[in-house]
């Protein structure tokens, strides 16, 4: 038992080794990087869906970017999806067992896909001619055509045939005879250097990469998967013909058989006398709703089950039957003493072993997966009994016939009865006690089992009925009732990673069963671990689908409230700054102008806030489609009529303001315009009264004139005129100090822009000054 366990640790690492070398130069095709450990990093999915991509030849769906448990099943989920899609077998793989790092099933599920795209893919157009099924078979018949004149070789498997390097070197050399001499491989003496020349020769003119090591082949059974995938390689780009001769050869060479289950007899007394009971391993992929099926043909269930077969190692195998030739030479009518002393020494040195390792057996635990492991340990158990019962049968077989044949004294007739006694009573005592382990292991499996899936299926009621009032529950009304629902959902999460746990248990499920009821006894089983698949399944699909629209409204919701924070802070300013400002009883006509300015700036700044009205509005529409709650529409709507509100109360306020103030401001400038007129008027008039009297008094008296009357319309049109040139005056300077001109005052267009404007309000000026002094000249003349 310790040589076979070591002996699968080393196959497990040249397996490891040369699986990785197969994965990065199929990542190396599509521009990825190499992964450093197989086992850790395929865990998460994302590694494997780059292969598969690069596999398929087509993108695939977008990877989940969390870290996850949940996140990695999902991935490792939708790569077993593909694997299906392209009709890849899996068995008893589920996403769980490469989360995990199950080392041995992360290597079956690589050698899944090596089987699909390496060897099965090569080689479907030899098989399809040849009408054939077996890769392997056809590989063989490959290999065997191809190195047939080479005397030295003789391949027969996939293992050992291939240990001294030269079945490789020969099937290169069947193809490419011009690469090397034959002789110079012969006279190699190293089965290691054998082996470099041919994976040397191979990499430099076949562009086969070093998927080997001759380290790991150069031993007495190398890994077959190892072998057949370089063996693949070499097939690819060699020619691929393959006749029947050499299929019908390889189909008469001995097989040794791969797997067995051994089933047990009554033939005689001292067998084991019961009803042959196996166990039937239900491997049940929870988390995905999906079954992989030891059939070429998947089926999309929500489980998949084998049948546990208890193959032997060929160290075992070997083991067993030197044993058993050792016990064997008691061929009947040349059966002596001696012999059958010897074959009973054996025989009861294995008993006394067997019933060692029985006494040695742990106490049937009250765990599950320590349950489990006492089972399968104690199955193995069984399985080797039953392989040494026919040595217990042989040896009392040759005692009877010593018996019989009347030879022996009565001494030696007594001590043979008395061994043959004794055996007879170890050994029904030792079957007794190990079908009574067996049995007690069975139950308290079951049991335990079961338990599983009642705490499973009572978890599932109430976590259905928790995600359900959870989901009728509308979000809001506010951004703290968002949070709230958050943290509710991080408290989901973790309960779903802890019975992630009970559900990775019964991922492989142990069930006892009649050999002649299999099939319907587990079909009920089967029926509700699909129903518990299904469920676990939707939970999972809800939860993550609930979590990223919380994430999403949370966000939502955040930046609407900062962005209507900050506009309510700013319309708050602004009406604060609005009602500082004085409208009224102002006397001064600079503190007028200053007060308009002011009253312009803030309505400039409405005009360039306004595009912040139409984003909030935008914001909420896009918010109240996630929440979908008529109570949180309605306190937005609310919310942004008060807005609206505010703002336009604000405009008129400014609006009557600015007139307001413009309509004084022009009444105090023309008020002081007319002052300035009638003194110049009266100066005027003084001066020509004064010029008058001189002419009157130096020239002949005049004629008398008719006295002229000032036209009082036109005096009036004056008056209007002058009003409105001074109040669009007014106006134009406010606008030229509002922020839309100093912020681009730099700006030098902007600026001859500001110097042209104000060089046509001067010239207005001057033109007005102009008109009044013409219209007072016309009134002195009359």
């Amino acid at each position: 038992m310790l040589g076979s366990r070591k002996k699968g640790i080393l196959e497990e690492d040249v397996q490891k080794k040369t699986f990785t070398k197969w994965v990065n130069s199929q990542l190396a095709k599509t521009g990825k990087p190499p992964v450093e450990d197989l086992f850790s990093d395929l865990c998460d999915g994302r590694r494997l869906l780059e292969l598969l991509e690069g596999l398929t030849g087509h993108e695939l769906v977008k990877l989940e970017r969390g870290f996850t448990r949940v996140h990695s099943l999902n991935n490792v989920n939708r790569a077993l999806q593909i694997l299906q899609k392209n009709n890849v077998e899996l068995v008893n793989i589920g996403a769980a067992d490469i989360v995990d790092g199950n080392h041995k099933l992360i290597l079956g599920l690589i050698w899944s896909i090596i089987l699909h795209w390496q060897v099965k893919d090569v080689m479907k157009d030899v098989m399809e001619g040849l009408q054939q099924t077996n890769s392997e078979k056809i590989l063989l018949s490959w290999v065997r055509q191809n190195t047939r004149q080479y005397p030295q070789v003789n391949v027969v498997n996939f293992s050992s045939s291939w240990n001294d390097g030269l079945a490789f070197n020969a099937l290169i050399h069947s193809h490419r005879p011009e690469l090397f001499d034959w002789s110079s491989v012969e006279k190699k003496t190293s089965a290691v250097d054998r082996m470099e020349h041919a994976f040397s020769k191979a990499e430099q003119h076949l562009g086969i990469e070093r998927l080997l090591d001759p380290e790991d082949v150069a031993v007495a059974h190398p890994d077959k998967k190892s072998i057949i995938m370089y063996v693949t390689s070499l097939f690819r780009v060699l020619p691929q013909s393959v006749s029947m001769e050499a299929i019908q050869e390889v189909e008469t060479l001995p097989q040794a058989a791969t797997a067995n289950i051994t089933r047990v007899t009554t033939e005689e007394h001292y067998q084991i006398q019961t009803k042959q009971r196996f166990s039937e391993q239900i491997t049940v992929n929870v988390a995905q709703g999906r079954v992989q099926s030891p059939s070429p043909q998947p089926r999309y269930k929500s489980y998949a089950y084998t049948q546990a077969a208890y193959v032997q190692s060929p160290e075992q195998k070997r083991s067993q039957e030197e044993l058993q030739q050792r016990l064997s030479p008691l061929p009947a009518g040349t059966t002596s003493l001696e012999s059958y002393q010897a074959a009973l020494e054996e025989v009861l040195t294995w008993l006394l072993s067997a019933e060692d390792g029985l006494q040695g057996q742990a106490p049937i635990s009250n765990h599950v997966e320590e349950v489990k492991e006492q089972f399968h340990t104690h199955e193995g158990y069984m399985v080797e009994l039953t392989t040494h019962q026919s040595s217990v049968g042989r040896v009392l077989r040759a005692g009877a016939a010593l018996l019989g044949e009347g030879n022996l004294s009565e001494e030696e007739d007594s001590e043979v009865r008395e061994q043959m006694n004794l055996l007879n009573s170890r050994w029904e005592h030792l079957r007794v006690a190990s079908m009574e382990r067996q049995s007690r292991l069975h139950e308290v499996l079951m049991d335990l089992q079961h338990e599983q899936l009642q705490q499973l299926t009572d978890w599932l009621d109430v976590t259905e009925a928790r995600i359900k009032k959870m989901g009728a529950q509308a979000l809001g009304p506010d951004l703290e009732d968002i949070k709230r629902r958050v943290e509710e959902h991080k408290l989901l999460q973790e309960d779903l990673e802890l019975q992630q746990v009970r559900v990775n248990s019964l991922t492989h499920m142990v069930v006892v069963v009649d050999e002649n009821s299999g099939d319907s006894a587990t079909a009920a089983l089967e029926s509700k671990l699909q129903v518990l698949g299904d469920r676990w399944a939707a939970i999972c699909r809800w939860t993550e689908e609930r979590w990223i629209l919380l994430q999403e409204t949370l966000l939502k919701w955040q930046h609407f409230t900062n962005e209507q924070c900050l506009f309510d802070s700013w319309l708050t300013q602004k009406e604060e700054m609005v009602g500082s400002i004085k409208t009224t009883n102002l006397k001064d006509q600079t503190e007028m102008v200053a007060c308009l300015h002011h009253l312009t700036t803030v309505k400039a700044d409405l005009d360039v806030k306004r595009p912040t009205m139409d984003k909030l509005c935008s914001m909420s529409q896009d918010l109240v489609s996630s929440v979908k709650n008529k109570e949180v529409a309605n306190k937005l709507e609310a919310r942004l009529d008060s807005f609206a509100q505010r703002q336009g109360q604000l405009v008129q306020i400014l609006e009557m303001s600015i007139t307001q103030l413009s309509a004084a401001v022009s009444a105090a400038q023309h008020s002081e315009l007319t002052h300035s007129v009638t003194a110049t008027v009266t100066k005027v008039t003084t001066r020509e009264k004064m010029s008058a009297v001189r002419q009157t008094r130096e020239s002949p008296p005049p004629q008398k004139k008719r006295q002229v009357v000032v036209d009082s319309e036109l005096r009036k049109r004056f008056d209007v005129d002058f009003t409105e040139v001074h109040s669009y005056m007014t106006r134009g300077e406010a606008i030229l100090q509002s922020p839309e001109f100093s912020v681009t005052r730099k700006d030098s267009s902007i600026q001859e822009l500001h110097d042209k404007v104000q060089v046509k309000i001067v010239c207005l000026c001057l033109m007005c000054i102009c008109a009044s002094v013409s219209f007072i000249y016309d009134l002195s003349v009359q």
